[in-house]
């Protein structure tokens, strides 16, 4: 299973680097574009902190958090059943850290640019990676809400004989 989730989470880096690439390629820091009135703007920042600018400033410490946060959940990965859920859950979370951690280990700041306004609140502006991040983390909360968390696919097999 471990094979599998680094394609989906290098399926993700890639994806989430190249959105950046073309983003900073185009345009300059907090331009923006427009792209559904009052609610969906593309618009380039950067971000020091982590989620809604927390931690800014603290690079290193977060650097830390992921790698070690990487670690722990590539650990974890074989007390999961091996299935599509848990494979693209832990892909999702595993390539969403890493595009980040290459932005703050490279740039010093993470790029973001997908800028929304939902109900007149003013969404943080994120990037691919934190949407993976998000996504994964739900799906991977879904699988110990079903016990799929305790169901490795090696000791089900075992099981069967």
């Amino acid at each position: 299973m471990k094979r599998k989730v680094l394609i989906v989470s290098l399926i993700i880096l890639v994806l989430d680097q190249l959105s950046k690439i073309i983003v900073s390629s185009f345009l300059n820091y907090r331009e923006s574009i427009k792209v559904i009135y009052n609610f969906f703007n593309i618009t380039y920042v950067y971000n020091e902190g982590a989620a809604w600018s927390i931690l800014s400033g603290k690079r290193f410490l977060l650097i830390l958090i992921a790698l070690i946060g990487s670690y722990f959940i590539y650990k974890e990965i074989d007390k999961y059943k091996d299935n599509k859920r848990n494979i693209i859950g832990f892909g999702l979370l595993l390539g969403g850290i890493s595009g980040n951690l290459l932005d703050r280990l490279f740039l010093g700041y993470v790029r973001d640019f997908l800028d929304f306004k939902i109900f007149g609140y003013d969404y943080p502006i994120f990037n691919i990676a934190d949407s993976a991040i998000l996504i994964g983390l739900i799906i991977i909360i879904i699988a110990n809400i079903k016990g799929e968390e305790h169901g490795s696919s090696s000791r089900k097999k075992y099981k069967s004989r």
